[in-house]
């Protein structure tokens, strides 16, 4: 993994990304989440920007922000986000991607016109993705992202899909059969293995649990997690395995693409 010094040449000013969003106008905010906020921008050399602005008091810091530039600095693919460069200054902390003009996953997945067919080619995507971190970054290590939910899954012009957001990734080593890292178990609610919950040891697994979430979000046209629910509903996770045990999951499917 690389060092912030061997990615100076990434850095882009404050004045030219102030000047890229109107100076960080409201209306220019894309989405916001446990980071801060993200902005769309215009660049004369990058064209369509998405800025990620961390917010301190989201509980992203220092840390996260160097992970995810040394991570997405050094490996690239079809199917993961593209970071073009960071900035640094004045106490803020920004990183800088390729616009993906479709935004992010989650926002789809009630959408009647978002087919059964799409569905299959974004879920593909986003393996591929995931499996270039666990399995082809290296010979020596892979890379475990801790934070894979249909919000992190970004949709281009085309509607291919990449994995976004790596603050809290790690990288563990790769020549175990289980390779694991005993870290505070971190992530998002409804996504989290439960075993990596309860016992504190990252594997792989943990990820693919998280991606297995979004794969039932795409097959049930909804979030893992819908708070105007007040019963088994609240919980996709819950729900699958109250629907399991009934041998009824056929009715946890949209509706829009049940036919299909």
């Amino acid at each position: 993994m690389s060092s912030i010094e061997e990615v100076k040449h990434l850095q882009i000013p404050l004045k030219m990304l102030s000047k890229a969003t109107n100076a960080f106008s409201d209306q220019n905010i894309i989405a916001k989440g446990g980071f801060g906020k993200v902005y769309k921008g215009v660049s004369v050399k990058h064209g369509n920007i998405a800025i990620k602005m961390l917010d301190p008091t989201q509980g992203q810091g220092d840390h996260e922000f160097k992970t995810e530039i040394a991570l997405l600095s050094v490996y690239k693919h079809e199917n993961i986000v593209s970071l073009l460069g960071f900035c640094d200054e004045d106490g803020k902390k920004i990183l800088v991607y390729k616009h993906e003009s479709n935004g992010s996953l989650d926002r789809y997945l009630h959408s009647a016109n978002l087919t059964w067919i799409q569905r299959l080619q974004i879920c593909l995507d986003a393996a591929r993705g995931l499996q270039y971190l666990h399995d082809d970054v290296g010979l020596q290590h892979r890379i475990l992202h801790r934070d894979i939910k249909s919000s992190n899954i970004l949709l281009d012009e085309n509607w291919k899909a990449k994995v976004s957001d790596f603050g809290l990734s790690r990288v563990g080593p790769a020549n175990m059969e289980s390779t694991f890292v005993i870290s505070n178990a971190c992530g998002t609610p409804g996504y989290i293995d439960p075993e990596y919950l309860i016992s504190g040891y990252l594997t792989q697994k943990s990820d693919v649990y998280s991606f297995g979430v979004v794969l039932f979000e795409v097959l049930c046209g909804r979030l893992t997690h819908v708070t105007t629910y007040h019963d088994e509903r609240q919980y996709l996770t819950i729900l699958i395995r109250i629907h399991w045990g009934r041998k009824t999951l056929d009715e946890t499917i949209f509706s829009n693409i049940k036919n299909r």
